[in-house]
């Protein structure tokens, strides 16, 4: 018998002490940090009946401290950014927020709320445009940026080496060699296969920062993506929405799935908000912060005309969850109908109750999800919540023409909402997103309409045929369920 067996024979009948600290010391740590409830016994059953397996993954997936090491001077930084640029270039929220509430009533809330958050402003005077798929966003950014003049910035979740990613990165080169000023960020893991964008671009003179690369000693930093798509082009033309630079969103006929999504341009004071985040974040890649003045920054801030914008951005150490707090206010002040696209739909308590309580008070609540999706795990997830939103009178539809990728909501023919949130516990507490709250009846009447066309490509869910769904898909809709907190 060797030394090691020896060992192992003799420390056998007590490994269970060291072990049964350990894993209480874990538990206790994660009662400690007050995660979500939901995620904190996912971790805890996981430990529990799969020990081993559970201390692997706690270990990569688990730590919150190293969100808080990370992301704390991040986020106080961009606090201290936002009130300096209030102090700065932003006045007279009060009347721009009395304005809003004269024309748009108890909708005005979500924007009082970010601005008494200190996470956002409210700038009017804008012109939208919206973007329907590839095949509209791509022509739309291509042409903005080969008019730029001083400066283009993209934010990426996605950006790929193909026919698409090649065509911008061309028209970047292009810009560059005539002096304009590019800053570009793409998240670590959305973006880990950028093939030879960096190569080319270096050859070219210009940088890349990559948000959070991913490394193996490090894998726990896949939890917290920067989910953002945004492009700001000389501080008065911004995009935000659901769509990266990809050809898969330009139905072309070179992929099967047909790929639905939605994007939005916006030009005016606005794309301050959009600067103003793409800043925060450019500082944290590179350390470097824009300067607060023109050109990246407009002064001419109008409070009282068309189109007022406000940004929803946040992240997983922002002071409160934005993205579904505005999501809920807006349910929670809608008297007529409800409208919303999303990818990926396992909702928080307080979404799930905002919109049964709406269904009940008589509100048309309709929802066009994904029939088929990129994630099978997440879609049998968002099986198990169907049936209490279908008793309850809340209208789900499954989209079938491909996959319906659109991040969209419209209140009362009065108010949109475009840009990265899914209605996920992953979007709206760890990812880095952003949207834009739109107050415009015109961009919700067209938004509406884009609605009314992707209904005829869905089918509509019925609760008592839900409700008899077989047990073996009930339950693997369930068991995907307790997998979701942790995703």
């Amino acid at each position: 018998m060797g030394l090691f067996q020896l060992f192992y024979e003799f420390i056998k009948p007590w490994i269970w002490i060291p072990l049964g600290i350990a894993y209480m010391g874990i538990i206790f740590v994660i009662l400690l940090e007050n995660r979500n409830v939901n995620k904190a016994l996912s971790y805890i059953v996981i430990l529990i009946f799969v020990p081993v397996i559970g201390l692997i993954v706690f270990y990569f997936f688990g730590r919150d401290y190293r969100k808080r090491i990370r992301f704390k001077f991040k986020n106080e930084h961009d606090l201290n950014t936002i009130k300096k640029f209030r102090e700065e270039l932003v006045h007279n929220q009060e009347n721009a927020l009395k304005h809003l509430k004269t024309e748009f009533g108890s909708l005005s809330k979500p924007a009082r709320m970010l601005i008494n958050e200190q996470s956002s402003f409210l700038l009017s005077g804008n012109e939208t445009k919206l973007l329907i798929n590839g095949e509209e966003k791509y022509p739309e950014v291509i042409k903005a940026l080969k008019a730029a003049k001083h400066h283009i910035h993209l934010e990426y979740y996605i950006f790929s080496d193909d026919d698409v990613g090649k065509e911008i990165l061309n028209i970047l080169i292009e810009k560059s060699k005539e002096g304009v000023e590019l800053r570009i960020l793409v998240d670590g893991a959305g973006s880990s296969d950028l093939g030879t964008i960096p190569k080319t671009l270096k050859e070219n003179g210009i940088k890349l920062y990559r948000f959070m690369p991913v490394r193996f000693k490090n894998l726990a930093s896949t939890n917290y993506r920067n989910h953002r798509k945004m492009i700001i082009i000389d501080g008065n033309i911004g995009f935000i929405g659901g769509l990266n630079i990809d050809e898969r969103y330009l139905n072309n006929g070179k992929h099967k799935l047909y790929w639905r999504d939605t994007h939005l341009k916006i030009e005016g004071p606005a794309v301050n908000i959009l600067q103003l985040v793409f800043s925060t974040d450019w500082r944290y890649v590179s350390k470097k912060l824009l300067p607060l003045a023109e050109p990246y920054f407009s002064k001419q801030i109008n409070h009282s005309g068309k189109s007022p914008i406000t940004v929803i951005a946040s992240g997983p150490i922002s002071l409160r969850p934005y993205g579904m707090d505005s999501m809920v206010s807006l349910i929670h002040n809608a008297r007529k109908n409800i409208k919303i696209v999303n990818p990926y739909f396992i909702p928080s308590d307080e979404l799930k109750s905002a919109l049964i309580t709406a269904a009940l008070s008589g509100i048309d609540v309709k929802i066009i999800l994904p029939g088929m999706s990129d994630s099978t795990i997440v879609q049998r997830a968002s099986y198990s919540y169907f049936k209490p939103f279908l008793y309850n009178g809340v209208k789900i539809y499954q989209y079938t023409k491909g996959f319906i990728h659109a991040k969209t909501m419209t209140v009362d023919d009065k108010v949109s909402l475009i840009g990265s949130f899914n209605t996920d516990i992953r979007s709206f507490y760890i990812n880095y997103e952003a949207s834009a709250l739109v107050y415009d009846r015109e961009l919700a009447h067209q938004l509406n309409e884009q609605f009314e066309e992707d209904l005829g490509n869905t089918v509509k869910l019925d609760y008592s045929t839900w409700k008899n769904r077989s047990i073996n898909n009930r339950l693997l809709d369930s068991l995907c369920r307790l997998i979701t907190p942790l995703l």
